[in-house]
C-alpha cells in the first residue's frame, strides 16, 4: 500500500481535487465553487467538507484567499496547486484508461 505524502491532497475523489479543477477555471467564493462544482460533477459539497477541504489547501499553499468581496472572500490556484492538480488528474487518466480497456475486454468475453 502507497504511503500518503503530506503533499498528497488525499484520494482521487477527495473535494480537494474538485475545488482545484473548479479553481483551475478561475477564482471563486465558497457558494459559487459549490455550485461549480455542482455543474461539472452532480454532487454538491456540504459547506463543512468544502470549508475542511479549502482550509488544507491554504495550508498547503495550493489556493490563496484573495481579498474578500463585501462577505464573501474568494480563493484562486497557485502555481504549485495547478502542478498538484495536473499530476493528480494524470494520475486519474492512467485509471480511466486502464478501467475501461478492462471492462471493454471483460465485456467481449
Amino acid at each position: 500500500m502507497r504511503r500518503r505524502s503530506s503533499r498528497d491532497p488525499g484520494h482521487l475523489s477527495d473535494p480537494g481535487v474538485l475545488i482545484l479543477s473548479s479553481l483551475a477555471g478561475g477564482p471563486k467564493h465558497g457558494y459559487a465553487l459549490m455550485q461549480d462544482i455542482a455543474t461539472f460533477t452532480g454532487t454538491r459539497l456540504e459547506p463543512g467538507t468544502l470549508y475542511g477541504a479549502i482550509a488544507r489547501l491554504e495550508k498547503l499553499r495550493w489556493i490563496e484567499a484573495l481579498p474578500s468581496e463585501g462577505p464573501r472572500r474568494p480563493y484562486r490556484l497557485t502555481g504549485d496547486g495547478a502542478s498538484a492538480l495536473r499530476s493528480q488528474l494524470d494520475t486519474m487518466a492512467g485509471v480511466v484508461a486502464v478501467g475501461l480497456q478492462r471492462l471493454a475486454r471483460a465485456s467481449d468475453a
